[in-house]
């Protein structure tokens, strides 16, 4: 397939988790009528976002994750799309990760990508909760093409991005939960989200790859207490294998992006800019180290 019809789908939490679900199936079925093939889900859809506090009642959401499983694998095969899900996976007794789950058209299981790189922030306290992935970075043969998909924190790290296209990714995907805190200043409100778009459209342009991030909206209350709370800035996008941009949602709203993505394109775009060719992987051993003292 040349041509992907991609649907991205910006939503924010409906209070509680069964009402949440069945707002993200019809949104799927929405996609799915409008022709996507392709429907990419934002971090962690099925519930509110929990690791704004440590909470070891929490953890009752990786329970979930074989239903969701189930329930997700039903919706892509009755709306006929590749799904790119975002769960809670308990894994066992006291592992948990943040994973995504690729469902084909048919409602396989295509393949998964378990969180690499494991944030630890006020407001954002995931290293209590998952494990850092080890699947690696393994882009996910579908239908639609290979897909490269990655999770929010990880879109701050050109790595991960280098490595899925170094083995044939042809779309960077990152479901994503990222958002500020009402009390910052208005311009520092802006630098975050500035950089954030900035170093996934530099994803885009350095691999010559689509890149699509998906966030969340609405703001979601601290339930410790500890802080005010996560207004989630939306604003996801879709950038073409140039970085241009080919979508982008707004920052309150709920809303399904839609994109084509012409994967012809970035054969052309490498044929001119052929950054993989000049890479100088003799000299790139530094990278392997923490620190170069």
């Amino acid at each position: 397939m040349k041509t992907i019809k991609l649907a991205g789908l910006q939503h924010s939490f409906k209070n509680d988790r069964a009402t949440t679900m069945a707002h993200t199936r019809s949104m799927i079925e929405q996609a799915s009528v409008g022709g996507a093939n392709l429907v990419v889900l934002q971090e962690l859809h099925c519930s509110e976002y929990f690791c704004q506090n440590e909470d070891v009642a929490h953890f009752s959401h990786g329970a979930y994750f074989d239903n969701d499983v189930a329930f997700f694998g039903k919706v892509a095969k009755e709306c006929n799309v590749v799904l790119v899900t975002s769960l809670f996976e308990r894994r066992t007794s006291g592992l948990y990760h943040n994973t995504a789950v690729v469902f084909e058209k048919d409602g396989s299981i295509a393949g998964k990508y378990r969180k690499m790189h494991i944030p630890d922030d006020p407001g954002f306290y995931e290293k209590f909760y998952f494990t850092p992935g080890d699947l690696g970075f393994e882009p996910i043969a579908t239908s639609v093409g290979k897909l490269g998909v990655l999770v929010c924190w990880d879109q701050w790290y050109p790595e991960a991005a280098r490595i899925m296209a170094l083995k044939g990714a042809e779309i960077l995907i990152y479901p994503t939960a990222i958002g500020w805190f009402d009390s910052d200043e208005p311009s520092e409100k802006e630098r975050q989200k500035e950089a954030w778009t900035a170093v996934q459209r530099g994803h885009s342009i350095a691999n010559a790859l689509p890149v699509v991030a998906v966030n969340r909206v609405g703001f979601e209350k601290d339930p410790s207490g500890v802080l005010e709370g996560i207004r989630f800035w939306g604003g996801s996008f879709v950038f073409g294998p140039q970085g241009e941009l080919l979508a982008i949602g707004g920052s309150e709203d709920d809303v399904i992006i839609t994109a084509e993505i012409d994967l012809q394109k970035c054969e052309e775009v490498r044929r001119i800019w052929p950054f993989l060719r000049d890479r100088r992987i003799d000299f790139y051993t530094d990278i392997l180290k923490r620190f170069c003292d």
